[in-house]
């Protein structure tokens, strides 16, 4: 009897203890999934930062390396110096030229100010030979006037020194006979001798009225001469003018030139942009270096980044801004700090899944997985003040969002 009791004794122990076994075991399963869910980790992670290649902008022989492989160095330190002598030169001839060319704009401005008053001068001219143009017209009309008037004088003239001459012929008989007097003779004739003198006046004017119209035809001609030269000459005046514009134009072009120039000089001595690592330096002193060829690698040591992927059922309770525990492979027991700065919301699609994008039709697999793997996206977490010189592009690390 008492065997019996404590069998049955035994057994329900036993069941309690079992009981007991299966209840941990399940809290313990939940309390694992509530952390993982509540503070996702993985230790699918990297260590990254920023890095850039630097490459030459001009060519040339490395004449100054001061930098190793693996150096720190901080922002202006010198990296490398190409021979600049070249540049140099090339530089000073830019220059030389720019200033030839503001020399010759300067001459030009000088010889151009005279033109300027060159066709001042000439349009002055030409007003006045317009002016005078216009003054031996008049003048010509003036004398074709006059020797129509004096033409008509000269008619006028003559039939009275007929008419005199005539009367003096018709009387003279008459003294003989007695019927005129001597007196009446006299008058006759001295009226005959002043229309003869009319006459001969009435012709000196028209021979000087004809002369002032050649005069005046002269003068005419002359002006129209004069007209001519001056507007000649005013247009070879604005013509010089015009020579300066060329030049100014090519002031940009001698100015790009030297900037140009000045850049490439400066190129040959590069110094870093900013505190970096120098890594796989690939030349040294005396090499030619060429235009594009990276000659070593900069790693920037300003930011640090663990490049973590978590599974798509994870990325869904991992918000920017949100604190993260890092851990490196190589320093497990020391934890470093981060915040998450972005999470990913793309990866390259399985082929095995979604076929191969391509143009044209989808080219989708006819398999089919039992077991589906969740997708990894990254999560992009920055650290926070590490430690000087721990950090390396690549390193494995362990990242737990709290």
């Amino acid at each position: 009897m008492n065997g019996i009791d404590e069998q049955s004794q035994r057994t329900n122990r036993g069941n309690l203890i079992s009981a007991g076994i299966l209840a941990g075991a399940l809290i313990s399963g939940a309390m694992v999934m509530h952390s993982s869910t509540a503070h996702p980790r993985t230790d699918d992670a990297e260590v990254t930062a920023n890095f850039i290649g630097m490459a030459p902008l001009v060519e040339g022989p490395v004449v100054e390396l001061p930098v190793h492989d693996n150096d720190f160095v901080k922002k202006g330190t010198l990296l490398y110096k190409i021979d600049d002598r070249p540049y140099l030169y090339a530089l000073q001839s830019a220059l030389a030229a720019q200033e030839q060319l503001e020399g010759l704009i300067e001459n030009e401005s000088r010889q151009i100010s005279s033109q300027v008053s060159h066709v001042e001068v000439s349009t002055a001219g030409r007003q006045a030979a317009l002016a005078n143009e216009v003054r031996a017209d008049d003048e010509i009309q003036v004398s074709e006037a006059g020797i129509s008037e004096a033409e008509a004088a000269v008619k006028q003239a003559q039939a009275d020194s007929e008419y005199a001459s005539g009367n003096l012929h018709r009387i003279e008989p008459l003294l003989a006979k007695g019927f005129i007097t001597t007196d009446d003779v006299h008058r006759a004739r001295t009226l005959a001798d002043a229309k003869t003198a009319a006459v001969q006046q009435a012709d000196s004017q028209l021979t000087l009225a004809k002369a002032k119209l050649l005069a005046a035809t002269a003068q005419r001609q002359q002006a129209v001469a004069q007209k001519a030269q001056s507007e000649a000459q005013v247009n070879e005046s604005e013509h010089s003018v015009l020579v300066l514009a060329p030049l100014i134009a090519q002031r940009e072009s001698r100015a790009a030139a030297v900037r140009l120039a000045r850049y490439n000089y400066e190129q040959c001595s590069v110094v870093a942009p900013f505190d970096a690592r120098v890594t796989n330096l690939t030349i040294s002193e005396g090499q030619y270096a060429k235009v594009g060829q990276q000659v070593f690698t900069l790693i920037d040591s300003r930011t640090w980044w663990a490049l973590a992927n978590f599974r798509e059922s994870q990325i869904s309770h991992i918000t920017p801004g949100e604190s993260v525990d890092v851990y490196l492979m190589s320093d497990s027991k020391t934890k470093l700090h981060g915040t998450v700065e972005s999470v990913g919301y793309g990866v390259t699609p399985d082929p095995d899944v979604v076929g191969k994008l391509a143009s044209g039709l989808p080219d989708v697999q006819r398999t089919l997985n039992w077991v589906r793997l969740a997708s990894r996206y990254p999560v992009r977490i920055r650290i926070i003040d590490p430690p000087p010189s721990v950090l390396r592009v690549g390193q494995v690390a362990n990242v737990i969002v709290r």
